[in-house]
């Protein structure tokens, strides 16, 4: 498969399209050496770069510089010091800073074959499509790196409920997963983009139009190192999905609903242990406004923190907000349960929903705001046109609207 890759990659050495191969890597050091022989084997002649975008707690960023220095191409590395958005970051910074507009993605393990460059670039040069994916699962596509069984029912699984969440702007798309892939950067409104975590394809897809083409990929197995996989990358990916598809509103929504869910549990729990329904409430309540807290801090309003006021004045806001909302919740659920006669946890199951709008304009409007605007709304002297309604507005309209499916 490489040697045949490698002759390919001879027989189409005038495709000419100028190129910037973009690697993301997280501690690959002992993958550099080999990646960059076999990037500058496969690519055309013409212009050409490789750009490794390192986020390493090794010296890798070191390694990529010695290898630079023998490379037959020319090869850049950015150090990041801090790790902004994950690889998917990494990868945005790379697009930014390229040298051709024509970029290909590839990961740094290896599991990439460089040997598919040339069919990539190829494909592009049809002049169809504006991005170019390796799929390992268009017909011609090999899984078996991704080793076990449960891997593969992971992947596949991941991919068939995004196409089902984006059935068109992935309608040509068999594997929006892939890491793998050249894209025109004049096509990308780049300034719009907001990685989290690993599926920056994902991101890409979802908040630009643009048109799709694939061609198979063998997806080789790891040489060196570990997968970065993990069950907080997989509730990155289910959190970023849920931000992609349905806007921020619906985030804040889908960690109100565990929220409740947790309510309602520990509610049942210490009523059936004889707590009075009050008391149980009470106590639901007090668990779950923190912990909703925390999980909003983390993947809802995670790009708003920088500008907002410091973590302790925004958990105060917020726990004080939500206990008076809950003060008064919580009479009105007592109403209900007296008045009407239904069970405490639907009553207090109908009040959390009203009390949901509440909570998300406060969160976005108050505990989030930019400090600066605040303060220069402080300052003003004179009334100003934009009004709390119209912010009210546009916060519904910003946030729960976008980027959905276009």
């Amino acid at each position: 498969m490489e040697a045949a890759g490698i002759a390919r990659a001879e027989e189409g050495a005038d495709v000419g399209t100028p190129v910037t191969v973009i690697v993301p890597t997280f501690n690959e050091r002992d993958n550099v050496a080999e990646l960059v022989a076999r990037i500058a084997a496969a690519l055309p002649e013409g212009d050409a770069e490789i750009l490794f975008v390192d986020d390493s707690t090794d010296d890798t960023a070191a390694e990529v510089a010695r290898v630079a220095a023998d490379a037959p191409v020319p090869v850049r590395v950015i150090h990041r010091a801090e790790n902004h958005g994950g690889l998917g970051g990494a990868v945005v910074v790379g697009i930014e800073a390229a040298s051709f507009d024509v970029c290909i993605v590839m990961d740094g393990d290896l599991q990439h074959p460089p040997e598919l460059l040339p069919a990539l670039l190829d494909r592009y040069d049809a002049g169809d499509a504006d991005l170019v994916a390796a799929s390992r699962y268009v017909g011609g596509g090999d899984t078996r790196g991704l080793g076990t069984a449960v891997r593969f029912g992971v992947s596949r699984a991941a991919t068939w409920l995004t196409r089902a969440m984006f059935p068109i702007r992935l309608a040509r798309s068999t594997d929006p997963m892939t890491g793998f892939f050249l894209v025109d950067r004049k096509r990308l409104d780049v300034a719009n983009l907001q990685p989290q975590g690993f599926k920056i394809l994902l991101e890409i897809l979802a908040r630009n139009d643009l048109r799709i083409a694939e061609v198979p990929m063998e997806f080789a197995e790891r040489r060196h190192g570990t997968s970065k996989a993990s069950l907080r990358q997989g509730a990155t990916f289910i959190a970023h999905l849920a931000r992609l598809r349905f806007g921020k509103m619906s985030l804040f929504a889908l960690i109100g609903a565990i929220g409740a869910a947790a309510n309602l549990g520990i509610m049942w729990g210490l009523t059936a242990a004889g707590v009075p329904y009050i008391w149980a409430a009470i106590m639901g309540a007090e668990v779950t406004i923190i912990g909703n807290f925390l999980l909003q801090e983390r993947f809802v309003f995670a790009d708003m923190r920088t500008d907002a006021r410091g973590l302790g004045v925004r958990f105060a806001s917020s726990f004080a907000f939500n206990n008076v909302e809950a003060a008064l919740r919580i009479p009105v659920m007592a109403l209900m349960v007296e008045s009407w006669h239904i069970s405490s946890v639907l009553a207090t199951a109908l009040s959390l929903i009203v009390a949901f709008f509440a909570r998300f304009l406060f969160h976005s409007l108050v505990v989030y705001a930019p400090k600066r605007r605040r303060n220069d709304e402080a300052a003003a002297s004179e009334p100003k046109p934009d009004t709390a309604a119209l912010r009210v507005i546009r916060a519904i309209d910003a946030e729960a609207m976008k980027p959905g499916e276009l």
